[in-house]
């Protein structure tokens, strides 16, 4: 696989209906680049944010897996969102790293099951940085600690979306997250299983640039990329070069 460039952007905390236009958008013109005659080349987009509190349900989900009404919501200043993602319904909030890759699979691999498989060993990497054996389980698209026995306990949430080999959305790993939050749902629809987090596991928090570094550092290699990295004002000015700055004026 040869390297290719990718442009990692931090966005701090961002509410989710924002970023997920900002995908939108910057999916939107990795598609119109290779459709270009001349084709473009652009960088691969590494979207990496923290969302205020938040429940998504994908449209394949259950609204049922909801188990909060409008009045708990509030109480709780969590918003619900119904999105285009594949899955069920999940959490996004403080102290959790969500990563939405946009990426032209054309330029990889043009495979969804490896593709999530590959997000997946990235994850369970970074949870061996930490001494966690995390792994698989069949049938059903995550890392769980304690795979495959009666106390398995999901980490780390996915769902993605492709348009032209173009993926959006992506995986969210729960590092110091308050875990009372997936109280409120059936995480992604599964009823007898449960969620963990890096801190609860280790029994302290976690640094969370350190893990995000960590996390980063993996997808790079497993999909062997090259990045560059943007921050603070960065991150306007590599959007006003792709062309999606209307997208992005509110990150």
């Amino acid at each position: 696989m040869s390297t290719q460039p990718v442009a990692v952007c931090h966005l701090g905390r961002v509410d989710y209906e924002t970023t997920w236009d900002l995908q939108r958008r910057i999916q939107q013109r990795l598609i119109a680049a290779k459709r270009a005659e001349p084709t473009e080349t652009l960088p691969h987009v590494l979207l990496l944010v923290e969302h205020p509190h938040v429940f998504t349900l994908g449209k394949s989900g259950d609204r049922a897996n909801l188990l909060a009404d409008e009045a708990v919501l509030a109480r709780r200043e969590a918003e619900f969102v119904h999105v285009d993602r594949g899955g069920d319904i999940t959490y996004h909030g403080p102290g959790q790293l969500v990563a939405y890759p946009i990426f032209d699979l054309d330029r990889f691999f043009t495979d969804i099951h490896r593709y999530l498989r590959t997000l997946e060993e990235a994850v369970i990497q970074t949870c061996a940085d930490y001494d966690l054996i995390a792994g698989r389980v069949a049938g059903r698209t995550g890392v769980w600690i304690d795979a495959g026995t009666s106390q398995e306990r999901k980490v780390c949430a996915f769902g993605v979306r492709c348009s032209r080999w173009v993926t959006m959305h992506g995986l969210a790993l729960n590092l110091n997250t308050d875990l009372s939050y997936f109280s409120h749902i059936v995480p992604c629809g599964i009823a007898d299983r449960g969620v963990t987090s890096l801190a609860h596991e280790l029994g302290h928090p976690v640094n969370e640039e350190e893990a995000t570094g960590r996390l980063v550092g993996h997808l790079m290699d497993a999909f062997g990329l090259a990045m560059t990295s943007y921050v603070g004002d960065e991150v306007h000015r590599f959007f006003e070069s792709l062309g999606v700055t209307s997208g992005a004026a509110a990150v």
